[in-house]
């Protein structure tokens, strides 16, 4: 193995680096990582797919998103996006989701319960709400060494994930199973005992060190249009919740759907299957801007469900206290609004009414601050906070979506663990946990230039004439088929360099370069004050040729380049974000 030369673009040779570029570097390379809230090492566990070891997959899943089946399945996967395998000229972004799930079904069936962190602390902590942010900061907290309850006022934990995601996206039992995982982790969940209604905050502040609140954004926001009092209106997250509590919920013969998120699709597709005949989804922008992926908008299609975009809902017809239908008008996107998306201006005398016996809207949830104003925990409608994780009251916390408004159950996941990092520093007086970026040797990525090739895997389903609302449409990856799409990872977390000190310039590393442009002949490097290489000066011609530089945004990690260098003049190692014990 060839040591790596002087001329680094990382601040050590090898072991725990801490520099800021360091961490630059990461973000900058693994773009995948970078953009999944929870920092998943997807790199890390889509190489143990490819391998065929499913359960060091999974268990480097479990540490850093606590459900990987869960988001294997419902993910709202910012990773794929960001994947370097779908910029232009290079296919379609490894399907980093659906390999969760693959690792998550071929690991067994043992509950997988991760190692404690440190000894028993003596610290109690209370955690109100058995959402995804509750759940992932009390089996941090307890890997912590703390003692922890969860207190939820529903009868079965999992928050959105049991009661607004339905079971042809999301099994209950896969769920179950997850939880399960928590409380053998040693945290107890005690349901039906609601905080500020069958627990009084006061007492669990009185009887625990300390206090998180991942109580989510539970009230449903309805539109301020006419007519929404009637008969068959409803938010979507309440037909949601029915239909998870029972198997079934009321629909009628014709339904329209409100909103551009998952719960609007996922309202709109049960509806399909539990018989409406007709069924429209209304969305006042396009479909360019919903909040949903790209393979759940390729479903709702499939299922026959009718997609009418630019359309603003203005009012309710009712018949005899029953919806008798949706007025809306036709709409226009203009400028781009505060949050950055473009707003809509309804154009005059386009009014319509679309007939409908059922009207969802899946409108959004908001928090409810009513209790805590009354209790001084919030003013104004805002929580009175010293940061992201901490209200101004000692001893009380922050976790998910109560912390950041209605966002996806990976980022609740994410705000959640870090909230237990910040309860743990609080409870000990120091931090026990640090980052770090481990730096080391590695012999081979195992990959080849022909892996860059493979077309992406499908997800198997089941037929559209067979779904149902009880019924999982996905039916998970053959064993083969996750390997092979596991395989298609550049494995961004591994860094070739050459050392032009040893280089001879005999150009057999661009007579074989897959990619153009991932060895490049440079005329300077551009180091920053502490000598770490951050750019290049390209040359322009032989005359100011004068090194070679190989660019990790282009590299495929196919080890041509070394198998044929003759002075083995090129390194690769391997550059992981670790967490590490203070």
């Amino acid at each position: 193995m060839t040591a790596p030369s002087r001329d680094r673009i990382l601040s050590k040779a090898r072991g725990d680096a801490t520099a800021p570029g360091d961490f630059e570097w990461i973000a900058a390379s693994i773009p995948c990582q970078a953009a999944c809230p929870a920092g998943t090492d997807i790199p890390g566990y889509l190489e143990a797919i490819a391998r065929g070891d499913d359960a060091e997959a999974y268990r480097i899943n479990l540490e850093d998103n606590v459900f990987p089946a869960v988001l294997g399945r419902v993910c709202t996967r910012p990773c794929e996006p960001a994947c370097r395998h779908g910029w232009e000229g290079l296919g379609e972004p490894v399907a980093i989701c659906f390999s969760k799930r693959s690792a998550a079904d071929f690991q067994g069936r043992d509950p997988v319960v991760l190692p404690p962190l440190h000894p028993p602390s003596g610290k109690r902590v209370a955690v109100a709400g058995a959402g995804a942010a509750g759940l992932a900061a009390a089996r941090d907290l307890a890997r912590f060494g703390h003692t922890v309850t969860v207190y939820e006022k529903a009868a079965e934990p999992g928050g959105l994930m049991r009661w607004g995601i339905p079971a042809f996206r999301l099994p209950p039992e896969t769920v179950a199973r997850e939880i399960d995982q928590i409380r053998r982790q040693g945290v107890e969940i005690r349901c039906g005992e609601g905080v500020g209604e069958d627990v009084p905050l006061d007492d669990l502040r009185l009887r625990h060190d300390a206090v998180v609140l991942a109580t989510g954004t539970a009230r449903t926001v309805m539109p301020g249009i006419p007519g929404t009092d009637a008969l068959g209106v409803r938010h979507g997250l309440d037909f949601l919740n029915d239909l998870a509590a029972r198997g079934t919920a009321e629909v009628g013969r014709h339904v329209v759907v409100v909103g551009g998120g998952f719960t609007a699709v996922d309202c709109a597709r049960a509806a399909r299957m539990l018989g409406a005949e007709s069924v429209r989804v209304v969305y006042r922008r396009t479909e360019a801007e919903m909040y949903i992926s790209r393979h759940e908008l390729d479903a709702f299609h499939r299922e026959g469900i009718r997609f009418e975009p630019l359309t603003v809902p203005v009012g309710v017809d009712v018949d005899a206290g029953r919806s008798a239908g949706l007025r809306v008008a036709r709409g226009e996107l203009t400028a781009p609004e505060a949050d950055g998306r473009r707003g809509v201006r309804t154009i005059p005398g386009s009014e319509t009414r679309i007939d409908a016996d059922t009207i969802l809207f899946g409108t959004g949830q908001a928090l409810d601050l009513s209790w805590a104003e009354a209790a001084g925990l919030a003013e104004d409608g805002a929580w009175r906070r010293r940061d992201a994780y901490r209200l101004a009251e000692p001893g009380l916390y922050l976790a998910g979506d109560c912390a950041t408004g209605a966002l996806s159950l990976i980022d609740a996941i994410a705000h959640g663990r870090r909230c237990a990092r910040a309860v743990d520093t609080d409870l000990m007086g120091r931090e026990r946990l640090r980052d770090v970026v481990e730096i080391r040797d590695a012999e081979s990525t195992g990959r080849t230039a022909d892996l860059n090739a493979l077309p992406r895997q499908p997800m198997p389903e089941i037929p559209v004439e067979e779904r149902r609302a009880g019924t999982e449409v996905e039916t998970g990856y053959a064993d083969e088929a996750a390997r092979t799409e596991a395989s298609r990872c550049y494995l961004c977390n591994h860094k070739y360099e050459i050392d032009n000190d040893l280089c001879i310039y005999c150009d057999r590393c661009l007579q074989v370069k897959p990619v153009e442009g991932c060895i490049v002949k440079v005329k300077e490097l551009v180091r920053d004050p502490g000598g770490r290489i951050t750019g290049v000066v390209p040359s322009t011609g032989r005359a100011d040729y004068n090194l070679l530089w190989i660019d990790q945004a282009q590299c495929i990690r196919c080890d041509a380049c070394r198998e044929v260098c003759p002075v083995e003049c090129i390194s690769l190692q391997r550059v992981d974000r670790r967490v590490r014990l203070t």
